[in-house]
């Protein structure tokens, strides 16, 4: 396992992560949330691999980052509803669940929707521009167990599994553990799936 420590320009760090991700790795990296495991989100051997070191359920979703709208509109429809509430809250700690376009691997667009994040944070905006696919931003924690502060909890969560973690990027603990606020849209209406870091009286919801 390799460990890059964050520091001033994430360029480097994101070109080494963008290579692991292109190998068919796993990438532990920081967001503006939680830290987050990362596998190229169309290699089905990279998501199966993730899937079984989290031990995560084959038919729970996965969500995506995406570095900008526009490519959020190459994988996912958009409803002006949803649309209008991405204008104004990203990048930041928000989850949409939209409906997907048909190209999406039915291992990402579990039931016809796709969750895709813009994350506000510098490492994974780096990261999103440079690799050319979308890739995954699920939580670093064992499935079932609960979100950590500091590497060194998610290291303990993982164990002997820690062999398959290609990358870790470094940026220290998180001052404030809570996750994305996940928010689902059905024929343009919005639901809360999930309240996180914004609450549904910031979304207008």
């Amino acid at each position: 396992m390799e460990i890059i420590r964050l520091e001033g320009d994430p360029a480097q760090a994101a070109r080494r992560a963008a290579e692991v991700l292109k190998a068919g790795g796993i990438v532990i990296y920081p967001t503006d949330t939680l830290y987050g495991m990362a596998v190229d989100a169309f290699n089905p051997k990279a998501l199966a691999r993730l899937r079984e070191v989290k031990g995560r359920e084959e038919r729970k979703p996965i969500s995506i980052v995406v570095p900008h709208l526009k490519a959020m509109d190459d994988h996912a429809e958009i409803p002006e509803s949803a649309r209008a509430i991405a204008e104004q809250h990203l990048p930041g700690p928000l989850t949409l669940v939209l409906p997907a376009r048909s190209h999406v691997p039915q291992a990402i667009a579990l039931d016809g929707h796709i969750r895709v994040r813009i994350p506000n944070h510098s490492f994974v905006d780096a990261l999103a521009h440079r690799y050319p696919r979308p890739f995954t931003a699920t939580s670093a924690n064992r499935s079932g167990f609960p979100n950590v502060q500091s590497l060194s909890d998610i290291f303990a969560q993982f164990g002997m599994d820690l062999v398959e973690i290609d990358l870790v990027i470094d940026a220290g603990d998180i001052a404030e553990v809570m996750p994305s606020t996940v928010l689902r849209f059905d024929n343009g209406v919005p639901s809360i799936v999930r309240e996180g870091k914004l609450s549904a009286e910031e979304l207008g919801i």
